[in-house]
């Protein structure tokens, strides 16, 4: 199954970047480019430790060509179902089998060859979990995306740049809770995001963790994601954990108020966004002022 016209080798360049920028999905940049600077900001000793080649290297490559990676393996295997998402209508790109998009994919990929010298040995795993998952969440065989539960546990990829920065800065990894934290908060986030495709998804036959628990049971979960995250942060500090509680919070007032979810989807990148801000700046706070 196909939408819209084939795609030839005929796109100029410059519709080849116009189509990648919008199949990077540039409401979600900070999704993976954020958590570098939570990690940069809470790892730092000084403020020199803030801009290196080494964090400057992984704020850029998480911010355009990692969500080329994760999001161009997303739709080349997502393209018969993505025929009827409305999602891909205006705000997504749907790819058509442009031959340029797996190129541009595996290219993404191998970029961290580049600059992996410049991390410590401590963030390389993290590179890895990240380029698996990324890779193993779309793609067969594996594709955890069609496996319940399987789909939500693997978004905890979105928190492997945070670790890696942190453990380049800091040369050493990451406080546990931290990483429990990142990761139960990145399984409610995906779970969340894959509410408004239940009814896609099951027209096409595949199953996740959110059309196997249906709407209700699976705002239930994101919530029950969110408050053990908060939770996890809590009991590194208080603080942290009391900013993370915006997100059980908001299920609740979605749900209560009847919000469409669809429609609360697109407001997350905006409060992603702030509660990350407010993340660095705490870091950034103990770092200046202790």
């Amino acid at each position: 199954m196909t939408s819209g016209p084939t795609a030839t080798s005929e796109d100029s360049v410059g519709e080849q970047l116009s189509y990648l920028l919008t199949l990077s999905r540039p409401r979600f940049w900070l999704y993976l480019a954020g958590p570098v600077l939570v990690g940069v900001a809470y790892a730092a000793a000084s403020v020199e430790d803030l801009f290196t080649p080494a964090t400057i290297a992984l704020f850029a490559y998480f911010l355009f060509p990692a969500s080329v990676f994760l999001y161009g393996i997303n739709d080349i295997y997502d393209r018969e179902i993505d025929a009827a998402n409305p999602k891909k209508d205006d705000r997504e790109a749907r790819y058509r089998g442009q031959r340029y998009v797996p190129a541009a994919v595996a290219l993404c990929a191998a970029l961290p060859l580049l600059f992996a010298p410049l991390l410590a040995t401590a963030a390389i795993p993290w590179l890895v979990v990240f380029l698996v998952l990324g890779a193993a969440y779309s793609a067969p065989p594996a594709r955890f995306k069609t496996t319940p539960l399987l789909d939500s546990v693997s978004n905890g990829l979105y928190i492997t740049p945070g670790a890696a920065a942190y453990a380049t800065v800091a040369g050493a990894q990451p406080p546990v809770l931290a990483i429990v934290g990142g990761w139960l908060w990145a399984m409610g986030m995906h779970t969340f995001s894959a509410i408004p495709d239940i009814e896609p998804d099951r027209e096409t036959g595949i199953r996740t963790t959110a059309t196997v628990l249906g709407k209700r049971r699976t705002d239930a979960y994101c919530g029950a994601c969110w408050l053990a995250s908060a939770a996890a942060f809590g009991a590194l500090d208080g603080r942290l954990g009391a900013l993370l509680l915006v997100y059980p919070a908001l299920v609740v007032v979605i749900t209560t108020a009847g919000v469409a979810v669809d429609r609360a989807y697109w407001w997350f990148p905006v409060i992603n966004t702030v509660v990350g801000a407010l993340l660095t700046m705490g870091g950034l706070w103990r770092l200046l002022y202790g």
